[in-house]
């Protein structure tokens, strides 16, 4: 029978590729590193078939495929409705960030309590841009998949295509 093996190392190679590149875009925009350090995939071999998963932190699809606001819309599944983002959600960033608000009118600056609400209403409104740190290393490198594998691989694909052509065959006669 076929052996997955040969085209197990192409597919873990597009994986890491994904991986690295994915956490590379993120190098800018990620205070804690935390995203970037839940980024992983995982590939599993099945009788017939290869599958890969990634996964990241829930709010890693959010940052990558973006969030349209009540006023800003983006081509994305994700909208906020009725409910803003927890305002709490932002307190370590913005201590990491070192980021003081002040006030409009007199300049003084405000509690960080009142920052994050500004924040959180802001996002809420305006959403969150697609920032596609994740998607782009993915449509990149999957283009250069398939020709890879049919490069490298042409032969065995053949072979595993005859190989169930002929299991296909001999279950046909012996009905």
């Amino acid at each position: 029978m076929f052996d997955n093996s040969e085209i197990l190392e192409t597919i873990e190679k597009f994986k890491n590729l994904v991986i690295e590149e994915a956490k590379g875009n993120l190098q800018k925009k990620n205070a804690s590193g935390d995203l970037s350090n839940s980024i992983r995939g995982e590939t599993k071999v099945m009788a017939n078939s290869i599958r890969i998963t990634f996964d990241m932190d829930q709010y890693g699809w959010f940052q990558d495929l973006g969030v349209s606001g009540k006023k800003t819309k983006y081509k994305t599944p994700f909208s906020y409705k009725s409910k803003m983002p927890p305002p709490r959600a932002f307190d370590k960033w913005i201590k990491q960030k070192g980021i003081k608000g002040r006030d409009a009118k007199t300049g003084r600056f405000i509690t960080n309590k009142t920052l994050t609400f500004l924040i959180a209403r802001s996002i809420f409104n305006n959403g969150i841009k697609p920032s596609l740190f994740f998607t782009k290393p993915f449509q990149k490198h999957f283009k250069r998949l398939g020709a890879e594998l049919q490069e490298k691989y042409g032969l065995s694909m053949m072979k595993l295509f005859d190989d169930i052509m002929q299991e296909s065959l001999k279950n046909f006669k012996n009905n």
